[in-house]
């Protein structure tokens, strides 16, 4: 079973999207994470249909650290509840997804 994991969340601007992207490769918790601008997204909050722009984060990290990633969302994001998604990837390219590896081993 491949250890590498793709897991979405979306920020309200560019700004907090750069800001979480940012701790965490930071912390070792991604290798890399994808900004998309521009994303719209249309939902049911509190009662209400909310139709708001956001920014779809891309974030690549392992098994291993993808509870350490989803903390780290919850302490760091801005939203009460923020979208979290992890998803597992099937296959890849064997350099990236030894790359990311490398990037997630734990610090020492």
């Amino acid at each position: 079973m491949n250890k590498i994991r793709v897991v979405l969340t979306t920020c309200s601007d560019a700004d907090s999207a750069a800001g979480l992207a940012s701790q965490l490769v930071e912390r070792g918790l991604a290798a890399c994470v994808n900004i998309v601008p521009g994303v719209r997204s249309i939902y049911r909050w509190q009662g209400k249909i909310e139709d708001d722009a956001e920014c779809l984060l891309v974030i690549k990290t392992t098994v291993d650290r993808a509870a350490d990633l989803q903390a780290a969302v919850a302490e760091l994001h801005a939203y009460d509840v923020p979208e979290l998604v992890v998803l597992p990837v099937e296959s890849g390219a064997q350099a990236y997804l030894d790359w990311v590896l490398a990037q997630t081993a734990a610090r020492k």
